[in-house]
């Protein structure tokens, strides 16, 4: 990997965040309920002191934690990630000129939508092998560890078992949560199979040997 393909990683990172950040937007605009993470913030935020807010950044850090444990290497991939996704959806909910959506149909379709685009910025900005969000991380982690599971149904699997733990702690649960917990694996597999694209197959470089790179 050339200085000249590092930086260029950092801008199609920053690109493919701006896709992802924008069909997270597209899940939040469709108004029918609570994607699996939220739910288990919603759940922690009830049995503890934190509110939501901080509940969320104590899950992002657990889940970074998990990530070491899986060996999982940290790069600017993930720092990116966790400086600019949110501001990203901030920004798409702040300029979306549509009034809230009320029906449960196009919800449904809205949030399918969304789907896509983050399978979509996903791609991007993994494909950069800087490293991935905590989260992404933590689905390519589990993925290398039960390969014969095609990568979407991973991600199933995954936000199943949040969903259980934060249903059981008392979040809340509505149709836009079971559609997120199994539409979004499908519809990641799916593109994936489109685009042909494995994301336990790439070779992602740490903070340290993206600086060693750099410096000679």
């Amino acid at each position: 990997m050339s200085k000249k393909k590092i930086i260029a990683g950092w801008i199609k990172i920053i690109a493919g965040l701006l896709v992802f950040s924008f069909g997270v937007h597209l899940t939040i605009y469709a108004n029918i309920g609570l994607a699996p993470w939220d739910c288990l913030g919603m759940g922690i935020a009830k049995h503890t002191p934190f509110n939501y807010g901080i509940s969320m950044t104590f899950v992002a850090l657990s889940v970074l934690v998990i990530d070491i444990i899986l060996k999982e290497k940290i790069g600017f991939g993930t720092v990116i990630d966790a400086l600019l996704t949110g501001n990203f959806v901030q920004f798409f909910n702040s300029m979306n000129p549509f009034p809230q959506n009320t029906n449960v149909g196009i919800g449904i379709f809205i949030m399918i939508t969304g789907f896509v685009f983050m399978a979509l910025g996903m791609w991007i900005y993994m494909s950069a092998e800087q490293c991935c969000g905590p989260r992404d991380a933590l689905l390519v982690g589990v993925g290398k560890r039960i390969t014969k599971v095609p990568i979407g149904f991973v991600e199933i699997i995954l936000w199943g078992i949040v969903l259980l733990i934060g249903y059981l702690l008392g979040g809340p649960v509505g149709i836009g949560t079971l559609v997120s917990t199994f539409g979004a694996g499908l519809v990641m597999q799916f593109v994936y199979s489109l685009i042909k694209f494995e994301p336990r197959e790439l070779k992602h470089k740490g903070i340290m040997e993206v600086v060693r790179i750099l410096k000679c």
